[in-house]
C-alpha cells in the first residue's frame, strides 16, 4: 500500500516550529496536537460510512455517518500519547488501546513492556500512533502485535520517517497505511531521523 505523505501548507508551517530546537516544551506539545488534527483528518478519509435519514428543518434527506462499530486508537507509549488528544477530539467516542515498547539503544530492537487493546479489534479499524517512525522496527513491531490480537485493518500514523523505516513497514506490512507529515533523509549511526526533530517523547514530556 501506498504511504501517504502530507503536502499541506499548515502541516508544513507547523513542522518547521515542532522542528526548532528553541521551541519550547509547552509550544511543542500544542503543535504537535495541532499537526495531529491535520494527520487525523487525512488518516481517517478511508473510515466507512453508512447511509442515514435525517430531518433537517425543512425537509427529510439523507447523510453519511460513521459505523456504529467505533474505531481504536492504539498509541505506542510514550510519545504516542502526544497525538492521542487529535485523533480523540475528531473521534471522541474512539475505543483507546495501549501498547509500551522501549528501543534498547545499543540492538535499537523493540522491547514490548505493556499492552492493553479494547475487544472486537477484527471489526474496528485500528489506528497506531507514533511520532516517530524511525528504523521501523518499534511500528513493526506495534502492528505485529495488534495483528496478533486480531486486527485486521490498520493504519500508522507518525509525524516524520526515515526511508529506512518506510522501507521496513513495506516490507514487514504492506497492508498497513502509513500516513506521516514529512519523509526525512536517513538515519544516523544511532538510528535518529535526520534532519528530525530530536526524541519527540523527551520534547512532549520534558525528560530531555
Amino acid at each position: 500500500m501506498e504511504p501517504l505523505i502530507l503536502n499541506h501548507p499548515l502541516a508544513l508551517h507547523k513542522l518547521s516550529f515542532i522542528r526548532d530546537r528553541k521551541t519550547c516544551g509547552l509550544l511543542f506539545r500544542q503543535l504537535v496536537e495541532e499537526l495531529g488534527l491535520i494527520l487525523a483528518v487525512e488518516s481517517t478519509r478511508t473510515l466507512a460510512t453508512e447511509s442515514v435519514a435525517v430531518e433537517t428543518p425543512l425537509e427529510r434527506t439523507q447523510g453519511r455517518r460513521l459505523l456504529p462499530l467505533d474505531p481504536v486508537l492504539v498509541p505506542v507509549l510514550r510519545a504516542g500519547l502526544g497525538l492521542l488528544p487529535a485523533f480523540l477530539q475528531l473521534m471522541p467516542t474512539a475505543k483507546v488501546g495501549h501498547l509500551g515498547l522501549y528501543r534498547d539503544h545499543d540492538t535499537l530492537v523493540p522491547v514490548p513492556y505493556y499492552r492493553n487493546f479494547p475487544p472486537l479489534l477484527e471489526e474496528r479499524t485500528v489506528f497506531v500512533l507514533d511520532p516517530m517512525l524511525a528504523t521501523g522496527g518499534s511500528a513493526s513491531e506495534a502492528v505485529r502485535q495488534l495483528k496478533a490480537a486480531g486486527a485486521k485493518k490498520l493504519s500508522l500514523v507518525a509525524v516524520i520517517a526515515s526511508p529506512e523505516g518506510m522501507k521496513r513497514m513495506a516490507e514487514d506490512h504492506p497492508d498497513v497505511q502509513v500516513v506521516v507529515a514529512a519523509l526525512d533523509r536517513e538515519l544516523n549511526e544511532k538510528g535518529y531521523i535526520l534532519p528530525g526533530l530530536g526524541d519527540a517523547g523527551d520534547r512532549i514530556f520534558g525528560t530531555n
